[in-house]
């Protein structure tokens, strides 16, 4: 006599008309044979980064791979090797807690007469992740300084890179003493 009553007033030992429907249906789709059953497969919505990363086994090309930057006006007072330095520093390697300048990954910097930027460099690995976006960070990076003209970036991989190339403050802040 008084047994427990649902929200929707039905007790709970009723089944309610609702719950037997869903299990027919329910039941009615296992009955019905695979091959009507359609799985579709998952769409790919292609990602900005696709274009620039390297896949598994590839190795990216050397030479210029990256490009910023104007020309720069005449007589406009030139960037130092220092002031590249320093905007380059702010261009980290997304694995290592450390700027990719302290790490030693960049080689040369050549300051042309006309206030054109040669950057020379390298990755930690052929196979590293980001090394089709690296380079273009460290082109825009180089042309942020005052007094740069147009930027270009050559990758190689000889000499390749090691932790020797690395400076003191970068192995102090991996704590590699």
């Amino acid at each position: 006599m008084w047994d427990a009553f649902n929200i929707f007033g039905r007790k709970k030992s009723e089944p309610a008309e609702e719950d037997i429907v869903a299990v027919k249906s329910e039941s009615e789709l296992l009955k019905q044979p695979q091959s009507s059953m359609e799985t579709q497969d998952p769409v790919y919505a292609p990602s900005p980064w696709d274009e620039h990363q390297a896949m598994d086994g590839d190795v990216p090309e050397t030479g210029v791979v990256a490009r910023a930057g104007n020309p720069l006006q005449p007589g406009t007072e030139l960037a130092s090797k220092e002031e590249i330095g320093e905007a380059l520093k702010t261009v980290y390697d997304p694995e290592i807690p450390v700027d990719i300048y302290e790490l030693g990954l960049i080689y040369e910097i050549n300051i042309e007469i006309n206030g054109d930027i040669k950057l020379v460099m390298t990755l930690t690995a052929p196979g590293c992740p980001v090394a089709g976006i690296l380079p273009q960070q460290v082109a825009d990076a180089a042309a942020s300084a005052e007094g740069t003209g147009e930027i270009e970036v050559t990758l190689v991989w000889d000499p390749p890179w090691d932790t020797e190339k690395m400076s003191e403050d970068a192995k102090l802040a991996l704590g590699m003493y």
